[in-house]
């Protein structure tokens, strides 16, 4: 039976607000409403683009940055809070899916954290990037796979990943496995240069074609005042402009709209999954194209804690502590063929 289903989606490319407290959210709820009147079903931010993306680490010295680090801490998302609930209020109003980044406060930590919202306001899935790039370790803690994992929405199977962690092959075979229909993908925008929006383009297309899926990307957008505020030094400045890609692509790798590479706006495309069966049979690289055992993927789901219980004593062994046995039971059933964990 062939797949019948149509998703409109959208990926925004939008700049956000530095100025007011809660301006950016205001921007999200505002691209929801004017998605809703295109008949999207799944809309996609840039990468923690609530408040915003701290540009500031990548042209400031750390010894420069710590007021604006400060700022960051006073306007991050707590998750549950306000933010995701104005959130979830607008996904259930306008029944659309909604993967949204941004700066997630947990207590004294900040997290480069992506949210996918059902079209029922569910929030299914919070997940961490797992290393913050370069000068982003200054800003954010590291996160684990525990998100590494594909939402059932009421539209498809969604997945999402930040930045580069698309350079991370085992991530993102994580999510293959997981046999994700959208991938969501998220960038910054105004960042390095046009280098960096055409190594997007190779990234978001490969992706696709590899994972037999479709991608849906996001990059953010700085306007020129803004990059003034981030930096007076005009050479500095240069490396915040380029960088962005905002596009959908099919499982064939083509593009199914103009790229939106500088200015705000929205791409919008109709997704015809039945595109991903016709990829797929040709090339399935988790199913009939997979030689397990040869090469497969072990996954540690187990969330990062800093307090965990004292392992079981062994009685059996008389030799004290027995630690290693759970762990290996648990890895074993995260390894490529085991039934794919999803979000309820």
């Amino acid at each position: 039976m062939s797949d019948k289903r149509i998703v409109r989606a959208a990926a925004v490319q939008i700049a956000p607000d530095f100025e007011r407290s809660g301006g950016t959210l205001e921007k999200v709820c505002e691209a929801i409403e004017k998605a809703a009147r295109e008949g999207v079903q799944l809309i996609v931010f840039p990468e923690t683009f609530v408040p915003y993306y701290p540009y500031f680490s990548f042209v400031r010295p750390p010894v420069a940055s710590g007021a604006d680090h400060m700022k960051l801490y006073e306007e991050a998302v707590i998750v549950p809070g306000p933010v995701t609930q104005a959130v979830a209020e607008q996904a259930r109003l306008h029944r659309m899916v909604v993967v949204l980044g941004v700066n997630e406060r947990d207590h004294g930590s900040l997290y480069n954290t992506q949210l996918i919202f059902d079209v029922d306001g569910q929030l299914l899935l919070k997940r961490r990037k797992i290393t913050p790039t370069f000068h982003e370790r200054m800003i954010w803690g590291q996160g684990d796979a525990a998100g590494l994992k594909v939402a059932q929405t009421a539209v498809a199977r969604v997945g999402a990943l930040a930045c580069w962690e698309h350079y991370n092959p085992l991530a993102r075979y994580a999510l293959m496995t997981q046999h994700e229909e959208i991938h969501c993908s998220q960038f910054p925008g105004s960042l390095v240069g046009p280098i960096f929006a055409d190594q997007i383009e190779v990234t978001i297309r490969h992706h696709a074609l590899e994972s037999g899926c479709f991608v849906v990307n996001a990059t953010g957008w700085l306007s020129e005042a803004q990059i003034a505020s981030v930096t007076p030094d005009t050479n500095l400045q240069k490396a915040l402009r380029g960088g962005c890609n905002t596009a959908i692509v099919s499982p064939e790798g083509q593009h199914l709209a103009q790229p939106l590479r500088e200015g705000e706006g929205m791409v919008i495309a109709d997704l015809d999954m039945a595109l991903i069966t016709k990829r797929k049979r040709m090339m399935d690289s988790v199913g009939h194209y997979a030689r397990p055992e040869l090469l497969s993927l072990a996954i540690n789901r187990r969330p990062a804690e800093t307090v965990a219980p004292m392992p079981a004593w062994s009685s059996a062994s008389g030799t004290g502590f027995n630690s290693n046995e759970g762990w290996r039971d648990e890895l074993q059933r995260d390894t490529v063929g085991s039934e794919p964990a999803i979000d309820d």
